[in-house]
């Protein structure tokens, strides 16, 4: 099939094609910012300009609910929908060259792998995750301040609002793991060292659901806004707009699920795992506020409770775990000796806890 072909079956229709001096000013201020932002990645200035100034860029008519700009391998171009300013075209690239930088093609010019996403299979897998460090990494470099924001139902912080906010809040909720280094080195150079490094801390049956839940998310919403495309084409209420709005609501309880799948077992598989390598109270008082500011993170409907309830399960596993430390592993030891200051505060945070469940 043609790029004229894939183009048109997109929805995509070409107005115009950017001079070389846009596209240079382009690469070079992304090139720019990419070393600035990242100077642990050790990026070339030089050599990313280089790379950047060699792609294609054309401004088109794309249709409703598309992304403003869209990365095609097989020519090495990107298309920007015709409606963003000339002045703007910089910041919708970011995301698009950070995909180029990132694909490894095969001798035959198919795309392999490109970051958290193998094409190698019949089936594409990680494009969610992908996408959503793709798009972390452009709010880093745009310099975007968290916001709280709503999302069929759930409420939480991202550094994304407007593009793939779900699936970014639940990147950082691995980043946050991991830490972020490790990711963004394998967000750019397509390598396993992120998938490796969430494995050891949690498991590889973990990795692979997230995966798999995050892939789920991208695909539903993709979903709701074709739907939304249908609904936008009629003019009157009828039969045919109830059954969109069913579908619509039926693919927004997915995502929802699929998003609460995913952060569940992103707390279960690490602070489940962690819990069981403390051994002294100075690693036990680490676990303890790293499982704290995790709240932060977390996204919440107005029915969901699971962190509040492993909350509470551990700082009772936390209370017993730390009598036991301070007594030289005596099983019996909570019987025998008063608890310190350290076990009455972990028992009244978790009694505040529980009260407060009671009470809501």
């Amino acid at each position: 099939m043609s790029i004229e072909s894939d183009l048109r079956k997109d929805g995509i229709r070409v107005v115009d094609i950017l001079d070389t001096m846009s596209v240079n000013r382009i690469s070079h201020n992304i090139a720019v910012k990419l070393c600035n932002t990242f100077p642990e990645l050790c990026f070339n200035e030089s050599d990313l300009f280089a790379k950047l100034s060699r792609l294609n860029m054309y401004r088109a008519i794309m249709p409703e609910g598309m992304a403003e700009a869209n990365y095609f391998y097989k020519n090495t171009s990107i298309y920007f929908n015709e409606k963003i300013a000339l002045e703007d075209l910089e910041e919708f690239a970011i995301h698009e060259c950070i995909h180029y930088i990132q694909e490894i093609k095969n001798k035959k010019n198919n795309l392999v792998r490109m970051g958290l996403c193998n094409f190698d299979n019949l089936k594409i897998v990680g494009m969610g995750l992908n996408e959503a460090a793709v798009q972390f990494i452009t709010s880093k470099v745009i310099g975007i301040e968290k916001d709280y924001v709503k999302y069929f139902g759930i409420s939480f912080r991202t550094i994304s609002p407007s593009y793939y906010p779900l699936e970014c809040n639940l990147i950082e909720q691995m980043a946050y793991i991991t830490g972020e280094t490790v990711l963004f080195d394998s967000t750019f150079t397509s390598n396993d060292k992120f998938k490796n490094a969430f494995i050891k801390l949690t498991s590889e049956d973990a990795y692979d659901k997230i995966e798999y839940y995050i892939d789920q998310i991208l695909d539903y919403e993709e979903s709701i806004i074709k739907l939304g495309n249908k609904f936008n084409s009629f003019d009157e209420r009828n039969k045919k707009v109830d059954k969109i709005v069913s579908k619509t609501d039926s693919c927004k309880a997915k995502v929802v699920e699929y998003y609460q799948k995913a952060q569940n077992t992103i707390i279960k598989s690490f602070f489940d795992k962690a819990f069981t390598s403390i051994k002294d109270l100075e690693e036990l008082d680490n676990y303890r506020k790293k499982l704290e500011h995790y709240r932060e993170l977390i996204g919440i409907t107005d029915n969901y409770t699971f962190f509040d309830d492993y909350y509470t399960e551990k700082m009772s596993a936390l209370e017993h775990k730390c009598n036991i430390l301070e007594n030289d592993g005596i099983e019996t030891a909570l019987e025998i000796k008063k608890p310190n200051k350290f076990v009455s505060w972990l028992r009244a945070i978790k009694n505040l806890v529980t009260g407060d469940k009671i009470h809501n």
